[in-house]
């Protein structure tokens, strides 16, 4: 993050969003707000020439991927609520729409949005553009990494440590250090038994093939030029013993093929995601 700016990447990941409604028949990831939340120039460039959005090899890869780590978030969270789950808090919410399209009441489910100071306060704008409302249910919690904690941060917002949360951290963790990942899925893990998160990771580049490799170099060439490197990584493998040992009792891994075949196995149109980036859940 850049002092005092916005979340460049939190656009481009809206931005895919939009343009897998357009795009991708079906979707699988269905986002009625995806356009208002961009921006009337981004959304009225996207319908103008929505093919022109894929020009480049590795977007259809990106927008598969983006669209179906949402679905999973929010596939997770409803069997959340099912076992009890009161809290659903959003790290790095960016342009995320749940709560704006919340199926839960606010008896049942408090929604959190956790972010940087200055890429709340952008979306609040974007949000106030597109005539779209905070629900009552939503509470804003923007947090400083820099001074505060995300225990603190959550505290100061209202969040209580007795109910069992979800959390959904997605396009997050690349971006950070192995130790402030852990450092916060070490917090999580201590949330009340039926807890859980669904987040997105790296592996190594050592554990893709060729054809990954030149796409994550790419992908890693792009995010630096924005100001904002990759630095995480994770073999799946050593993940799982260290969520584990941190106290998960359920860890889910999805990579590539689980994620095609759970998401885009029927389609005729070949939109796939790559191997760059795997899905994660794991629960207290």
């Amino acid at each position: 993050m850049q002092e005092n700016q916005p979340s460049r990447t939190a656009l481009r990941v809206a931005i895919q969003r939009a343009a897998h409604q357009l795009l991708d028949e079906p979707v699988i990831f269905d986002d009625p707000l995806a356009l208002l939340i961009i921006g009337r120039e981004n959304a009225e460039a996207l319908q103008s020439d929505a093919p022109g959005f894929d020009t480049s090899r590795l977007s259809p890869y990106l927008r598969a991927f983006t669209a179906a780590r949402s679905r999973f978030a929010e596939d997770e969270l409803c069997l959340g609520v099912e076992r009890g789950v009161g809290q659903y808090v959003i790290l790095g919410a960016g342009l995320d729409t749940f709560a704006y399209r919340n199926p839960y009441s606010a008896e049942s489910l408090q929604v959190f949005e956790v972010d940087y100071p200055a890429t709340q306060a952008w979306k609040r704008d974007r949000l106030a553009e597109a005539g779209l409302a905070p629900p009552q249910e939503l509470v804003f919690a923007p947090v400083d990494f820099e001074t505060q904690t995300l225990e603190e941060g959550l505290m100061n917002a209202g969040y209580d440590p007795q109910v069992s949360t979800f959390f959904s951290w997605l396009g997050v963790t690349p971006y950070l250090t192995s130790d402030s990942v852990m450092a916060t899925l070490q917090f999580i893990a201590s949330r009340p038994q039926g807890s859980g998160v669904v987040f997105d990771y790296a592996v190594p580049r050592s554990l893709l093939t060729e054809t990954g490799r030149k796409s994550l170099d790419r992908l890693m060439q792009l995010c630096k030029l924005a100001g904002e490197p990759w630095q995480g990584f994770f073999d799946p493998g050593q993940l799982h013993r260290e969520l584990r040992a941190h106290g998960f009792s359920q860890v889910s891994d999805l990579g590539q093929e689980e994620i095609n075949q759970r998401y885009l196995g029927e389609r005729s149109d070949g939109l796939r995601v790559g191997s760059v980036c795997r899905l994660m859940c794991a629960q207290v």
